[in-house]
């Protein structure tokens, strides 16, 4: 696997499989990372890139779900959508990927939440595509500024989220 870090975020591209690893450490028990990844209010505070507004069409984190979101920016949108396959609270997420610029290019992503003790939280997200040229395309297409960006967002929210006597999960 070739492997380049950004900060704490581990993304490893795999050469015998059009697939990304992505690994990267919250300082957060599982369940408010899930928590962030479920609640609409919650994801629209962190995915994407600062200089783009995230607005929710659908958030609908359950198995058999679905979601689409637009990230707007300099008078552009970017939009995205996709299914939940399979959610199980603090624990995994698997659902489908697609940007609308590129509607052949459906990648299926698997998030696995590992709780490391200690109020922290091992995120291994996996995405499959379905051609190495693909894999490629959308490591170059900027999604490891991107995606830095967005876990830093991500530290913040959970951060600012207070601390929680009981998990919640919508």
């Amino acid at each position: 696997m070739t492997t380049r870090h950004t900060r704490q975020t581990e993304i490893a591209a795999d050469p015998t499989v059009p697939l990304i690893r992505i690994t990267r450490e919250f300082d957060a028990p599982p369940h408010k990372v899930f928590r962030a990844h479920t609640d609409p209010e919650l994801v629209a505070r962190w995915l994407g890139p600062r200089r783009h507004e995230m607005l929710i069409d659908r958030w609908d984190c359950r198995t058999g779900g679905s979601y689409r979101y637009l990230h707007v920016s300099d008078g552009n949108e970017y939009g995205f959508h996709g299914c939940f396959h399979e959610v199980r609270p603090s624990e995994l997420i698997v659902q489908t990927f697609t940007y609308e610029g590129f509607p052949d290019g459906v990648a299926l992503e698997r998030l696995v939440l590992e709780d490391l003790g200690d109020g922290r939280t091992r995120l291994v997200a996996t995405s499959l595509v379905d051609s190495f040229e693909g894999r490629d395309a959308f490591l170059a297409s900027g999604m490891e500024s991107g995606l830095r960006e967005s876990y830093e967002r991500l530290d913040e929210a959970l951060a600012a989220m207070g601390r929680e006597e009981t998990p919640r999960w919508t």
